[in-house]
């Protein structure tokens, strides 16, 4: 059985101001997601799921149903404030879902088959698809899952401090942990640090972070759901909570449920939050198509 794509789409629109403003990255109007589903494809993978509000659905199919048509199996969830609260009611003043891990979980009906994570709006590039894949129809079970570590270096950015979380792993390659860094930057003597309270610590270049690349067998949605009850018990009534992929995976580790093995990339990310991010996005897509990584036109 070929694994899914699970793309997180839900909150785009926050991001960019507006859906049809992220069309147009390729040099034949390619999103960014064209290139994940792309790099998907030929990895192998057999289903395409995104996770989407219900008012982006018709510009989706409009997007993505032309050019996918034929060559790759494609769904459509919708993430809602009220799925999956099993008796918990939404609280007053919550204005948006409850995070990446519940957006995972809003899958269950669709995915039956082991299955990889991403963003939208995440360029991941072909090295990490290849590598899902194999981990996906090799070595994946309800003890063993992944993440896709990128090194440090290679998602820094030119226009300021960006925040990564930094996995901790052990001698095997088991992630043991998620650390949030913020501020994280080159500094004047070439170095990577971050900011901690006003002091410059460290990192290794070579340090793996998550870019929100996971690969999950299909019972990672009973442990979500177990979990978010728990979450929300404690945390319904912060408005701004949200239920993250890292919270289920650092408490499948430490609970001894299984483990999560850190699969390192050498595909250097790039991604884009505000729309000023683009014109770089747009510029780093153009050096992959002169180099010949990608045809000038991905579904032609």
């Amino acid at each position: 059985m070929k694994p899914t794509l699970l793309i997180l789409a839900a909150g785009m629109a926050s991001r960019y101001g507006s859906l049809k403003q992220i069309a147009h990255f390729g040099p034949s109007g390619e999103t960014i997601m064209d290139y994940s589903i792309f790099d998907a494809i030929r990895a192998g993978f057999g289903k395409v799921v995104f996770i989407i509000r219900k008012d982006f659905a018709e510009d989706f199919k409009e997007i993505f149903e032309p050019r996918l048509k034929g060559k790759i199996e494609i769904d459509y969830v919708f993430q809602e404030m009220t799925d999956h609260l099993n008796g918990f009611e939404v609280p007053e003043g919550r204005t948006k879902p409850w995070g990446t891990a519940h957006a995972v979980l809003c899958a269950r009906e669709a995915i039956h088959e082991p299955f990889a994570v991403i963003n939208a709006d995440d360029f991941y590039g072909r090295d990490a698809f290849e590598k899902a894949y194999a981990f996906l129809t090799k070595e994946c079970s309800p003890r063993l899952y992944s993440i896709i570590g990128y090194q440090l270096s290679n998602t820094l950015s030119d226009h300021g401090t960006v925040s990564r979380g930094v996995c901790t792993v052990d001698a095997n390659g088991m992630l043991t942990g998620i650390n949030e860094r913020t501020k994280i930057f080159r500094n004047d003597q070439g170095k990577i640090v971050y900011d901690d309270n006003g002091v410059n610590v460290e990192v290794p270049e070579d340090s793996k972070v998550s870019m929100n690349f996971w690969c999950f067998d299909q019972g990672v949605f009973g442990v979500s759901e177990t979990m978010f009850h728990d979450f929300l018990s404690k945390n319904i009534q912060d408005p701004k909570s949200e239920f993250f992929i890292p919270i289920v995976a650092d408490q499948y580790v430490k609970e001894g449920m299984g483990e999560v093995k850190v699969i390192p990339t050498s595909s250097v990310w790039f991604g884009v939050t505000y729309k000023e991010d683009a014109p770089i996005v747009k510029d780093s897509i153009d050096k992959l198509v002169a180099a010949g990584e990608y045809p000038s036109n991905l579904w032609a």
